[in-house]
């Protein structure tokens, strides 16, 4: 399915956005609604159901904190993110310098955090039972962590030289944490340890020597400005403004070294690409310009570009239960990307006179009735 993405004629999302987006996500219960965050400070949730039942349709907003919204970020937002166990809250943050916590039914923020620089990426935790942290990459090297349960943001991770553009809890263990900062590392957590950090991950894994003038442990030779692990939190990729992607043994932290080939990536800020779920083998949707690459996690090979954008793209999310993807672009348009139906057919033969094997094989029916097996 994901081979036959392409940009659905049938599907639109209904388009609120006055300027770029720059976020965007779907919850994880029933994989249903998404939240998108623009540049103008808007943020908008949508229902992705078909509820019409016609085969052509609109993903309806239900709602929105617009401009006049009394609590709206002043200035971009960077990242939202549904609160994992339930659909009644959301958290987003912005180049305001806040955090918020949002209760979905009123559209009110619930709670308020304030930073001294920044934000350019939080993250809450996809499986942590035991603590209710938020981490949070500002323009401050320190990453916060801040406690949805005491309101307070006193934890500090100290380790970074520059300021941190990603931040990402591993979907394996609740309390380990991957940040990537300007200053060309990616640092992996135990919030549990104040000592400092687990490990730094070294592109060279360990090879260089330390005579060489080359920094020691660093990740890429840029910026690091995008983090995502993969599902079953194995491994970790990382892209960085050296127009690299890794691929990293999070358990290890040693470089796979797959070859992604170059990976433009010019952004200044936190780059929002996404894994599959549930695929074989899983595939990277990375923004890539006006398009988005479609790589294979494992092999490193780009098996497609999905052009559909008139603009920079600046985020995509995955929905693993139908296997589709939704990108959000400078163009302020959110684009759904579906696996197609049936194989394209050649102008020349009309449909009537095809047998039924045309279906694409990922919609077939598999099944073996018993009566078949006597």
């Amino acid at each position: 399915r994901v081979l036959s993405l392409e940009l659905n004629k049938d599907r639109d999302v209904e388009r609120i956005h006055g300027s770029g987006i720059n976020t965007l996500d779907i919850e994880p219960v029933e994989g249903r609604y998404m939240l998108s965050g623009g540049s103008d400070g808007v943020i908008v949730l949508y229902d992705l159901e078909n509820l019409s039942r016609k085969p052509s349709y609109t993903c309806k907003a239900l709602c929105s904190v617009g401009r006049s919204h009394p609590a709206v970020h002043k200035f971009s937002v960077e990242t939202v993110q549904w609160y994992p166990h339930d659909t009644g809250m959301f958290t987003s943050s912005s180049f305001d310098k806040t955090l918020k916590i949002w209760d979905t039914n009123t559209l009110q923020p619930a709670d308020v955090f304030y930073f001294e620089g920044t934000v350019y990426s939080h993250h809450l935790s996809p499986v942590a039972t035991k603590h209710c942290l938020i981490a949070v990459g500002t323009k401050s090297p320190k990453v916060q962590l801040c406690d949805l349960k005491s309101g307070s943001c006193s934890h500090i991770l100290q380790g970074h030289r520059q300021e941190v553009l990603a931040v990402s809890w591993s979907p394996r263990h609740e309390y380990i944490l991957a940040t990537a900062s300007a200053d060309s590392r990616v640092k992996l957590w135990d919030v549990r340890r104040a000592s400092g950090c687990l490990s730094t991950l070294d592109q060279h894994n360990g090879e260089k020597s330390k005579a060489s003038s080359e920094a020691a442990n660093t990740a890429h030779n840029g910026r690091v400005n995008g983090l995502c692990y993969t599902n079953d939190g194995l491994h970790l990729l990382t892209v960085g403004t050296d127009d690299r992607m890794r691929l990293w043994n999070s358990s290890t932290g040693e470089n796979t070294l797959v070859n992604y080939g170059k990976v433009c990536n010019e952004s200044r800020k936190g780059v929002k690409f996404t894994i599959s779920s549930g695929c074989n083998p899983e595939f990277a949707f990375v923004p890539y310009g006006s398009t988005i690459a479609v790589y294979t996690v494992f092999t490193g090979e780009l098996i497609t570009m999905l052009r559909g954008h008139y603009s920079t793209v600046d985020c995509c999310v995955f929905q693993p239960n139908f296997q589709e993807l939704y990108s959000g672009s400078k163009d302020c348009n959110i684009l759904a990307w579906i696996p197609a139906l049936r194989e394209p057919l050649p102008d020349d033969i009309s449909e009537k006179s095809l047998p039924q094997q045309h279906l694409n094989p990922a919609y077939e029916d598999a099944w073996s009735s018993s009566d078949d097996e006597g």
